[in-house]
């Protein structure tokens, strides 16, 4: 058996057991061995969704670092462990090319991040396409603030608004911008309150981005490289 156990985190199957033999349930910070027969049904009383918990970030964090996770792509959202969408050309062209267009902007003062971690809040380590952070040197965990973050949407859609937007904006990032890669068009929110963005504006061909926090940049919207 194998898989995510809501209540403690990870089922990983041993190898080489006979019948009968033992599961170990990875937990959070600690194991549990459960024997044979009873212990699968053990297991699934302990599946129900009511005796379920998120995971915090501390928590994804540990478990990352002893490698659970090695070539899973997954993200913390709201305590849960959320499988990243796969990427399509369109996609990443665009995240390439809006990586290299800020980083050419920006130069040595900021990074720009490109599909790494961002903690975001105590239950939230979202992976955006683009943060753009403050070079710090000597850093011994992921950057929580950010002047910039960027979200390509393809598939990701109604994650990038209904999940990811109200992290962001708890997170206190000044700027969030959703690239739609199916209409075009670039949703720039700023002003984070809460869990909420209070302006929102869509911007199409003809407009230009100009983030708040990073003044001097300037990119046109019908530059990206949108394919059609």
């Amino acid at each position: 058996m194998s898989g995510f156990c809501p209540v403690f985190g990870l089922v990983r199957p041993r190898t080489g057991l006979e019948p009968g033999g033992t599961e170990e349930i990875w937990g959070v910070g600690r194991g549990m061995v459960l024997a044979g027969g009873r212990g699968n049904a053990m297991l699934q009383q302990m599946l129900v969704p009511e005796r379920s918990r998120p995971l915090s970030r501390l928590e994804y964090d540990r478990l990352v670092e002893d490698g659970v996770f090695v070539g899973e792509p997954i993200e913390l959202l709201r305590g849960r462990l959320v499988t990243v969408m796969p990427q399509g050309p369109r996609h990443g062209s665009l995240v390439a090319w809006l990586g290299r267009a800020l980083t050419l902007a920006l130069g040595l003062e900021y990074l720009v991040r490109q599909q790494l971690p961002f903690a975001a809040t105590d239950d939230s380590e979202p992976e955006p396409d683009i943060a753009v952070t403050r070079e710090e040197r000597g850093r011994g965990s992921h950057p929580s603030v950010a002047m910039l973050v960027v979200e390509v949407a393809d598939s990701s859609l109604a994650r990038d608004h209904e999940d990811k937007l109200p992290i962001y904006a708890e997170a206190g990032v000044p700027e969030y911008w959703i690239v739609n890669a199916k209409t075009a068009t670039v949703e720039v929110m700023t002003q984070p309150a809460g869990d909420r963005y209070l302006r929102v504006e869509r911007l199409r061909r003809g407009d230009v981005l100009r983030p708040t926090q990073l003044p001097g940049v300037e990119i046109a919207v019908a530059d990206l490289p949108w394919y059609g």
